[in-house]
């Protein structure tokens, strides 16, 4: 049986625990360069010194049009794969796995940031500092603008922004990768026949609604060489009739796995408003577990997963080979530390700064 404290070996990696950090929007970055800022060191930071396995960076773009926000975090440019260098350094001097998600909002892209501008929603205007966003088909998501349809010369601009933020990544001491492929943006957008309505390669059949993915799973991994662990994110299901689901993300982490990716991030959701998701504890978990069997992959499962004893029940019953944590770790960034004494784990990470306050028997 695996415990919720037992290291976990990807490649050249080797992770001390299964309670990873999941990545978070922060929308921190003020003045729109999406160069990472004090507040992504000491967000980070943090969680580092709080006991997890892996900490994953916000989702942070491969070109300025791929920004959720103007807010957002970037690695299109060497100042900003600099600016990273340092909490890099700061989260594997912790003892934690340094991990960056690298994302594309697709058609999601130039919203308003989730803060800051409560009496503003939808599109940011090109005035106000947003742009035209791009996507697999003309499609609005919800009220926000229509993107624009990529043609074949702007998906092979994709797959190398991907490709370059690989390299600029890894050059800076990122340890492990990980592809949005998930929540809507665009990776997502392709698999979801919800999003995609193109009737060339990259539309109609599942291997088409997945070329993009595996091109640039297959470019990662031609970048970076065989010691760096490569993670997708999905979402397991759309919750909508015809749309993307579980046995569909199983089948393409299989594609996935043979390509070059060697683990599984499963969320749900994200790829259209107005969709009712029956939130419950560990709600994502079946996906999670559903991929593992299906494809026997290594998975990770996420969602409203808030206990010590939950998490070790999901991993030592085999749902999953770790867990991602997300709006437990806001609340308490030492969570880690704390579910190895509720479950009676003794573990040598506790940061010296903090150990008057270690917790004894």
């Amino acid at each position: 049986m695996t415990s919720l404290f037992d290291p976990l070996t990807l490649r050249g990696v080797t992770v001390r625990n299964r309670i990873w950090t999941s990545p978070m929007c922060q929308y921190s970055v003020l003045d729109h360069s999406g160069v990472p800022q004090t507040w992504q060191l000491v967000h980070l930071g943090a969680l580092a010194t709080g006991g997890s396995g892996i900490v994953f960076t916000e989702a942070t773009a491969v070109n300025p049009e791929g920004r959720i926000s103007p807010r957002d975090t970037g690695i299109w440019t060497d100042e900003q794969a600099e600016a990273w260098r340092p909490i890099v350094e700061f989260i594997a001097s912790q003892g934690a796995v340094p991990a960056i998600q690298l994302a594309h909002a697709g058609r999601k892209a130039s919203t308003w940031p989730a803060w800051g501008f409560e009496d503003r929603h939808g599109t940011v205007p090109p005035e106000e500092g947003g742009w035209r966003a791009v996507a697999p088909s003309p499609i609005a998501f919800g009220d926000d603008d229509v993107p624009e349809e990529l043609d074949l010369a702007g998906i092979e601009r994709i797959v190398a922004d991907f490709r370059a933020a690989a390299r600029r990544s890894v050059d800076v001491g990122f340890r492990i990768l990980e592809l949005h492929a998930a929540h809507g943006y665009l990776l997502h957008e392709f698999l979801s026949p919800i999003a995609n309505h193109r009737t060339d390669e990259y539309g109609g059949s599942l291997e088409n609604r997945a070329r993009l993915l595996l091109r640039i799973v297959t470019a990662v991994r031609e970048e970076v060489g065989d010691d760096v662990p490569l993670f997708v994110r999905f979402s397991g299901s759309d919750w909508t009739p015809g749309g993307w689901d579980e046995q569909q993300t199983a089948t393409v982490s299989g594609w996935a796995q043979e390509a070059g990716a060697d683990f599984f991030d499963i969320s749900s959701g994200g790829i259209q408003t107005g969709v009712r998701i029956p939130l419950q504890p560990g709600y994502q978990v079946p996906f999670a577990e559903h991929v593992r069997s299906s494809a026997e992959v290594d998975v990770s499962a996420v969602g409203l997963i808030t206990t010590p004893q939950q998490a070790a029940d999901i991993v030592e019953g085999g749902s999953a080979d770790a867990v991602m944590l997300a709006r437990e770790l806001l609340r308490d960034p030492h969570f880690p530390l704390r579910a190895a004494h509720e479950l009676g784990v003794s573990i040598d990470y506790w940061p010296p700064q903090y150990l008057r306050a270690a917790w004894r028997d």
